[in-house]
């Protein structure tokens, strides 16, 4: 698409936007701190973004509240690779460029807490033990050593009322066997 109003430029980008709040800035920081890891230890779902040679992938991470996910530490979070269909492609995206960013959600809670960091993979036989779930162990395990966190306003999730019961009965909705013809 040949757009002649395209934007090409960060100064010309802020030209069409006020300048971010002080808290804006001051809400990130470098290292989970206690409220955070508080509040991750109630997240049962993240989505994980990585980057590919091809683009950027995002993929959806999911268990029980502490078996999704495991903070190592104020810098360090831990994540299982369950089995699923073997595509492995945020593994091998890890392999190629180490940066992946991270959005925890908590059903319910309108806020989110985004991460961005550097992932490697390990089969550290401790770490693996550890995320052992109903009798199957991961066959690896992400480390992520995080360089940025923050909470996200509500905004998005309010406005898209994602927690409101749907309307949609599932009969009305393609199923993932329909979209992947």
């Amino acid at each position: 698409m040949n757009d002649q109003y395209q934007i090409k430029s960060q100064d010309e980008l802020c030209d069409h936007y006020e300048a971010p709040r002080q808290s804006s800035h001051s809400k990130v920081h470098h290292e989970l701190t206690e409220m955070m890891q508080r509040w991750l230890q109630k997240s049962p779902f993240f989505i994980l973004s990585s980057c590919a040679s091809d683009g950027i992938d995002c993929s959806p991470r999911g268990d029980e509240p502490g078996t999704a996910f495991q903070i190592i530490d104020k810098k360090h979070l831990a994540i299982p690779d369950r089995r699923g269909n073997n595509r492995i492609d945020t593994l091998n995206n890890i392999l190629i460029d180490p940066r992946v960013g991270l959005v925890f959600l908590m059903p319910g809670v309108y806020e989110t807490l985004r991460v961005k960091g550097e992932a490697s993979i390990t089969v550290n036989p401790e770490l693996l033990q550890r995320f052992q779930l109903k009798g199957i162990t991961p066959a690896t395990v992400m480390l992520v050593n995080i360089q940025s966190v923050y909470v996200q306003n509500a905004r998005a999730i309010r406005a898209a009322e994602l927690w409101k019961p749907s309307d949609n009965a599932p009969e009305t909705i393609p199923s993932a066997r329909d979209l992947s013809v």
